[in-house]
Parts: structure tokens; C-alpha cells; sequence
């Protein structure tokens, strides 16, 4: 049981200065700077489309429901056994 709680220890530590390590090396090597000359010509595009008019109105279909609810007689809280505290 102990030795789970010092291995989860030890691999999170190594986890975070892996991490840590990566980021530094990262930082420290020089970066070359992008080309700028490099352009790419692309051939002219035509979009042919038609924009369709929004509506003013959304017609939805027609839903019907049909069911009925069993009506509850029980009463949920039966106060009848309980003296009243009216002063």
C-alpha cells in the first residue's frame, strides 16, 4: 500500500520535470526565421449562388396529443393524527 503512494509520487515529479525540461529546451534553441519571399498564387475563384429570402413566419406541423391523467385522491401529507398548536 505504501509503496503505491511512493511510486504515484515519483512518477508525478518525473511527469513535471520532463515537462519542465522540454519547455526550457524549447526556449533556449534558435529559431530560424520564416522566408517571406515564398508567395503562392491561387487560381481565381467564382462562386455562383442564389440567397434565399428568410421568411417572416415558420409554419411547424401540427402535433395532436392525446392522453389523459389519472386523477390522485391520496392526500401526500395526513394531518389527521396530529393535534393542532393554535394558541
Amino acid at each position: 500500500m505504501m509503496s503505491d503512494n511512493i511510486f504515484s509520487a515519483v512518477l508525478t515529479f518525473s511527469l513535471l520535470a520532463a515537462g519542465t525540461i522540454a519547455v526550457g529546451s524549447e526556449m533556449v534553441v534558435p529559431r530560424q526565421a520564416a522566408k517571406t519571399s515564398a508567395v503562392a498564387l491561387l487560381p481565381t475563384v467564382t462562386v455562383v449562388g442564389k440567397r434565399v429570402a428568410a421568411a417572416d413566419a415558420v409554419t411547424l406541423p401540427t402535433v395532436v396529443v392525446t392522453g389523459h391523467r389519472p386523477v390522485v385522491t391520496a392526500s401526500a401529507i395526513d394531518g389527521t393524527g396530529r393535534e393542532s398548536r393554535i394558541q
